[in-house]
């Protein structure tokens, strides 16, 4: 059996590739997917396909209409979502994707650090599991193939 994960989350740091390198050291059967991890094609993808848009919000608003399309389509494919909350950046669109895997209901796996318990106590208790590092979440996802 082969999972497919969403990987839900900030795209500044490399994250990603720890829980894919880690997958593959353990030869887990995974396929990860997630947002566009490229900030400028994110950020101009709307005026790559409609051609450019007259002020900020326009471009804004064309952009998000392809990654939001890019989105739900991946998610909705995935078996799993892995979301993490960073200590680094704003986690909008983290909080917004681990929002959607539960209104898609697909099983999620929250990372986020004790010190953020408080602030995301509502989506922790709507997650299948909460978990405070990567390599919990790898362990988790280890446990599925058991």
């Amino acid at each position: 059996m082969r999972l497919t994960v969403y990987l839900a989350g900030e795209i500044h740091t490399n994250w990603r590739n720890e829980i894919k390198e880690k997958a593959a050291a353990l030869e887990l059967p995974i396929d990860f997917v997630g947002p566009m991890e490229d900030h400028d094609r994110s950020d101009n993808i709307g005026e790559e396909i409609l051609g450019e848009q007259p002020n900020a919000i326009f471009k804004d608003a064309a952009a998000s209409n392809f990654n939001n399309l890019r989105t739900e389509i991946l998610m909705k494919k995935a078996d799993l979502v892995i979301a993490l909350f960073g200590e680094q950046y704003k986690q909008w669109n983290t909080a917004m994707d681990a929002s959607a895997a539960v209104a898609f209901d697909k099983p999620l796996i929250l990372i986020r650090q004790e010190a953020h318990h408080h602030a995301l106590k509502e989506l922790s208790r709507k997650a299948h599991a909460t978990v405070e590092t990567v390599d919990q979440a790898i362990q988790a996802l280890t446990y599925i193939f058991e």
